[in-house]
């Protein structure tokens, strides 16, 4: 099992960027969770399989039709197991 923290940046909020990301979380296997931040962004993490795992970061790398991704930050963490994904 891995872990990635992902801080995505651009147009992402308001375009059901965390509602889609959730969808394609339960089709992948994936657990974590997705979140708004104040400053426009949104963070997500994702827990599962390598490959299910790296499927959600490229998913997120473009987001749902109505969202403009211009920057996507990726970071490593330790797994803490989870295994539902929720929107925060």
């Amino acid at each position: 099992m891995i872990r990635k923290r992902v801080l995505v940046s651009g147009e992402v909020q308001g375009v059901f960027f965390r509602d889609t990301c959730r969808r394609v979380a339960g089709q992948q296997g994936v657990g974590g969770w997705v979140r708004n931040l104040p400053d426009g962004r949104v963070e997500a993490v994702f827990e599962g399989d390598v490959d299910g795992v790296d499927r959600l970061v490229s998913w997120a790398r473009r987001g749902p039709s109505r969202a403009t991704v211009t920057a996507v930050d990726v970071r490593d963490e330790p797994a803490e197991g989870l295994t539902y994904f929720e929107i925060r």
